[in-house]
């Protein structure tokens, strides 16, 4: 027996609107996978929906954690990531990159295969090494591999400075000593403050050139998790837009910081962002 379908006269074929390209940028999100929802892919997603871009997110790792800290992690086989990545490419015109959790040397290396088919795009490096409960997320030697491979690619890390030290193998550093070793790899940093007893927050931005600029804020009370995530992602969409770096970086210390002030606690742990409004849809 066949089965017809009937159109109802206003959806008709023919009368239906035809589909349009869409407008907004394309940002491709390589990061690990938080199954509670605060961190990695889905703080990417939201973040970049907030900036009117569109995520096309690959999975690098597979966590077990939570918003009281993370448990154990797989990172995928660099085939899979790769097939991803280049699916992602092949298809959609990305406007920026956006790195997460990598989680081990060879992930490095992949990425560096991957932002090949790149050149020119801006890539935002959020160099995950620990999670907000403290938890490690790959090992110091991923650090190092970051830092003398993946940084001279990248445009801009956002390490905050418990991360900024270990990249820097300075475990007592100040922000400056940080920067200064890490500069000669990569051409900005911006190292974000929060971890200490200050009555303010001071985010530092550091170029190669030589420019400096210090980002203040209110200190909020209690502990974020994904914040990290949220900020690198908004960068990386403020930047996909073609706002320029320094604005860019204002821009998206400010929506972080309101997304922190806003945030919920859905669990028996860390405050997660929110990073969209109640009525959005």
């Amino acid at each position: 027996m066949t089965t017809r379908l009937a159109l109802k006269p206003q959806q008709t074929l023919s009368s239906r609107p035809m589909k349009t390209p869409t407008s907004r940028p394309v940002v491709l999100c390589l990061s690990g996978h938080d199954p509670s929802g605060g961190a990695g892919l889905q703080a990417d997603i939201e973040a970049l929906l907030a900036q009117s871009c569109h995520a096309a997110p690959a999975v690098t790792a597979l966590t077990v954690q939570n918003t009281v800290n993370v448990h154990d992690f797989r990172v995928l086989d660099r085939e899979w990531v790769l097939a991803q990545a280049n699916a992602i490419i092949d298809d959609l015109p990305v406007a920026a990159v956006k790195l997460g959790m990598l989680g081990s040397v060879e992930m490095v290396e992949t990425v560096l295969l991957i932002m090949q088919r790149l050149p020119g795009v801006p890539l935002v490096c959020d160099p995950v090494l620990r999670a907000g409960g403290g938890g490690a997320l790959g090992k110091d030697e991923v650090g190092y591999a970051m830092r003398e491979r993946l940084f001279a690619v990248s445009t801009i890390a956002t390490p905050n400075l418990p991360e900024a030290r270990i990249l820097a193998e300075l475990p007592e550093g100040t922000p400056d000593q940080c920067a200064e070793k890490l500069l000669p790899h990569i051409q900005h940093l911006l190292i974000t403050g929060g971890h200490g007893d200050e009555h303010e927050v001071h985010n530092r931005l550091y170029s190669r050139d030589g420019s400096r600029h210090t980002f203040t804020c209110q200190r909020l009370p209690g502990s974020y998790h994904g914040s990290g995530c949220t900020l690198a992602s908004t960068l990386a969409g403020r930047l996909a837009i073609g706002e320029e770096l320094v604005s860019a970086v204002k821009t998206a210390l400010d929506y972080t910081w309101r997304t922190l002030r806003d945030a919920e606690q859905p669990g028996h742990g860390q405050f997660v962002p929110r990073r969209l409004p109640l009525d959005f849809c």
